[in-house]
């Protein structure tokens, strides 16, 4: 009998093998039967029973009409391939859009099996890389113009930062998520996710030495410009640290 690992391949060798060996009992081989050809091939009388008498082009499995057929009209298919390279254009984004516009209802799964069937991948937003040529350049003056110092020149150095702390969570990635053939077929603006205008956020300074450590948060509803920085963070802050 078949194996635990029979599979479609072997069964299209052991039907034709059944076809070959009844067209050597017609050529006069009389000793062979159903029963010998079972045991030949590992497969009940039944199945040769079924394949012996049939030609070779029945051998091969045809799934060109097999599976559940599409359940989406033109219109739906080309509202699906629209929303392609588009952020904020999920299967049920999708789904919701199909049936405001073309009265059809369909659940986000159809949609993403359509999307896959068509080639089309899910691709994430990514951030634009902060190392440029410039970045790069800044950091290698640095370390030559450091290459140089001692341990006592260390102690001297007060390092400094600020950086901001956003009120809004963070980016929803399945919003974030767009459905393209390849990463060329995104637009260039909608490749990078952008910061919305006027977020609210909590700007913090830090500075610290080998000592001591300053860390000032911006007071609520000023913006973080130059004459803040100067007049607040410098004036006040940071020239009273460094003289203690």
């Amino acid at each position: 009998m078949a194996g635990t690992y029979d599979s479609e391949q072997q069964r299209m060798i052991d039907r034709i093998r059944c076809i070959a060996f009844r067209e050597a009992r017609d050529a006069g081989a009389t000793f062979i039967n159903r029963q010998w050809i079972a045991e030949k091939v590992h497969r009940t009388t039944r199945f040769v029973t079924e394949w012996w008498e049939k030609s070779y082009d029945q051998c091969f499995a045809d799934y060109s009409n097999s599976g559940p057929k599409l359940k989406l009209s033109q219109a739906s298919r080309d509202t699906i391939l629209n929303a392609s390279g588009k952020q904020r254009k999920s299967c049920s984004v999708v789904a919701k859009e199909i049936a405001e516009k073309h009265g059809e209802y369909v659940v986000p799964r159809t949609i993403n099996n359509y999307r896959h069937r068509e080639g089309l991948k899910p691709f994430h937003v990514i951030p634009k890389s902060l190392k440029t040529e410039t970045h790069i350049s800044d950091r290698l003056w640095l370390c030559d113009w450091l290459k140089d110092w001692t341990k006592e020149d260390f102690l001297h150095l007060a390092p400094s930062d600020e950086f901001y702390v956003w009120t809004v969570r963070r980016p929803n990635y399945q919003n974030d998520r767009i459905w393209a053939r390849s990463i060329e077929d995104i637009e260039q603006d909608e490749r990078y996710r952008e910061m919305v205008n006027h977020q609210t956020c909590i700007g913090v300074f830090i500075m610290f030495t080998c000592k001591r450590l300053l860390w000032v948060i911006k007071d609520k509803g000023e913006s973080w410009t130059g004459e803040y920085f100067r007049d607040v963070i410098l004036t006040q802050n940071v020239f009273p640290f460094l003289k203690k």
